[in-house]
């Protein structure tokens, strides 16, 4: 058995804050004296059909307590959902519809066991308590928490300022995370680090009820592939876990070095002292940056699918972005009729039908400047003549393959 000091130690790896660390370790201690297992919930409203990277930062920390023997509770805000989180919002976020996050919902348990143990997780719904509250139930609930509070909220206080919209039924979105902490009678709950307010407010609510307030650990908002902007599907720097192993190898092997350290600390299970050492060889010149690189990204997909597909995307990456050869799995598509008349293919018609290039006048710009192969045969003109059944046509880092 480990002691408080290496649970700790593997426990707070990249979280952002901890309130308080203190705390935990007196729960760690005294969950260890009564052999129970420490209940630790993330919640997750179904907003969208698929997970991505920058969501198992939560599920990955919920996986090291559960390593450690303690119960993972994957908690989906199907009622939450409704309200629609106010975070980070200038404006009124639209309510889902039960019909879509039903469909969400279903997606999320199918995705998160590729991390998570089933045997030690608790899938639950916030609806279980929350649709029985009657209102009397309710305005009980309201009245433990003022509107000034609310109102100290950074997203609150500046939409209040600048007199952009308030829907009452906001405020009762950390009000009813918090109750969320009070029904599962949470000991600590995850969330990024704009959630904050929202998982204090469970901390205060517990102690009104006569519970322990839970310890309270955020983690930092995943940059996506950009390095920049928070990992999010709807600005395109994402990597979904559902994607193909190819895909997510080749998203993760472009990002930057400097961003490579973020995701080894928030997307593998590496201690903090191995991910130094790794850092500390790269830096001294013993690793290369591409080759601890390209084992970043095997771990991840690994993950997510298994190692031998791991290996398959690691070497499918060498062949084509390395090497510059045709992807293996390319899939052969119909030529298109009407670039093709009297045996002759047009190239600037067929390369802009195929999406190689954004217009035909755009595809003959790529023909002039020599960036055209048929077949592995540069092509500058206009006309082409086929000499086989099968064209394997590039244009830069674009590849198709066209039956005749």
């Amino acid at each position: 058995m480990q002691s408080i000091d290496q649970q700790l130690a593997y426990l707070t790896k990249g979280f952002a804050e901890i309130i308080r660390e203190e705390d935990l370790r007196a729960r760690l201690t005294l969950a260890q004296k009564e052999n129970r297992p420490l209940r630790v919930k993330a919640g997750f409203d179904p907003t969208a059909p698929d997970l991505h990277l920058g969501h198992t930062v939560l599920i990955r920390k919920l996986k090291h307590f559960q390593d450690l023997g303690h119960t993972a509770i994957f908690l989906i805000g199907d009622m939450t959902g409704l309200i629609g989180d106010p975070t980070g919002r200038n404006l009124t976020r639209p309510p889902m519809t039960r019909e879509q996050i039903a469909a969400n919902a279903e997606t999320y348990r199918q995705q998160i066991f590729k991390l998570l143990d089933p045997t030690k997780t608790e899938i639950r719904f916030n609806s279980e308590w929350l649709e029985p509250l009657g209102f009397e139930q309710l305005v009980r609930l309201c009245s433990h928490y003022t509107v000034a509070r609310l109102l100290e909220r950074d997203d609150f206080t500046k939409r209040y300022r600048e007199g952009s919209p308030i829907s009452l039924h906001e405020f009762l979105y950390p009000i009813s995370q918090g109750y969320d902490s009070v029904a599962l009678r949470a000991d600590v709950e995850l969330g990024g680090t704009d959630q904050k307010f929202n998982l204090l407010v469970g901390r205060e609510l517990q102690k009104d009820y006569g519970q322990p307030s839970q310890i309270v650990a955020t983690t930092p908002l995943l940059e996506g592939l950009d390095g920049v902007q928070k990992m999010s599907k709807s600005l395109g720097n994402y990597v979904g876990i559902a994607e193909a192993p190819e895909e997510m190898f080749k998203k993760l092997m472009s990002i930057s070095d400097a961003l490579m350290w973020r995701y080894y600390e928030l997307l593998t299970d590496l201690t903090i002292d191995n991910i130094t050492a790794l850092r500390q060889q790269t830096e001294g010149g013993q690793r290369h940056p591409m080759e601890v690189k390209t084992e970043l990204a095997r771990r991840i997909v690994a993950d997510f699918h298994s190692a031998e597909d791991a290996a398959r995307a690691a070497d499918e990456f060498t062949r084509v972005v390395r090497q510059g050869q045709a992807p293996s799995q390319l899939e052969a598509v119909p030529l298109p009729d009407e670039v093709r008349q009297d045996g002759v293919i047009r190239v600037d018609k067929l390369l802009a039908r195929l999406g190689m290039a954004p217009s035909v006048t755009e595809a003959v710009r790529r023909l002039k400047a020599n960036a055209v192969e048929i077949n592995g045969h540069k092509v500058t003109e206009l006309k082409y003549t086929p000499d086989s059944e099968e064209l394997l046509v590039q244009v830069g880092k674009k590849w198709a393959r066209v039956r005749l």
